[in-house]
């Protein structure tokens, strides 16, 4: 399987649909595996529409008397998944949602609502309890923060129940 051609074929699909390739991803034997976002949330619909797309490009490669042994899914991102798309971001402004990055060698957690998104870099509130001038006690306040998008380890929706 050439992932180069496969991911070409997607992309010339997703054009002007306002949805963006997140992964894609084909295995030793040739388990495909296809996931896709878009602002406005991914339909189902859509998804099995580029699935009979993508099963018609493949069955073209199938060489004359052979088969080309392949599984294909196709479907959206999981909640769960980190970020990897600035769109991902801009889906998710006004949410609540968990940064990992690393200081010093140590893994540092952040949980907030992701404020804004720019070109470079993204921003999240976070509820943390800080020293302030002339009182004993720290004071919980919010504190923003912001990073380019490369710094964090992750940056995935923070999924409450």
């Amino acid at each position: 399987m050439d992932k180069n051609q496969i991911q070409n074929w997607i992309e010339d699909y997703l054009k002007g649909t306002g949805y963006e390739l997140i992964t894609l991803s084909i295995s030793a034997e040739n388990d495909i595996l296809v996931e896709v976002d878009c602002l406005s949330g991914v339909d189902v619909d859509f998804c099995a529409e580029l699935n009979r797309y993508l099963v018609e490009k493949l069955d073209g490669l199938q060489p004359s008397g052979g088969v080309i042994d392949y599984s294909l899914e196709v479907g959206s991102v999981s909640l769960t998944d980190p970020f990897k798309t600035k769109m991902q971001f801009e889906k998710n402004l006004g949410h609540d949602v968990e940064v990992m990055v690393s200081s010093k060698g140590q893994n540092i957690k952040y949980k907030g609502q992701l404020v804004s998104v720019d070109e470079e870099t993204f921003s999240v509130d976070v509820s943390e309890k800080v020293a302030v001038e002339g009182k004993k006690r720290k004071e919980t306040r919010i504190v923003t923060h912001t990073w380019r998008y490369d710094e964090p380890k992750y940056v995935k929706y923070d999924l409450k129940f």
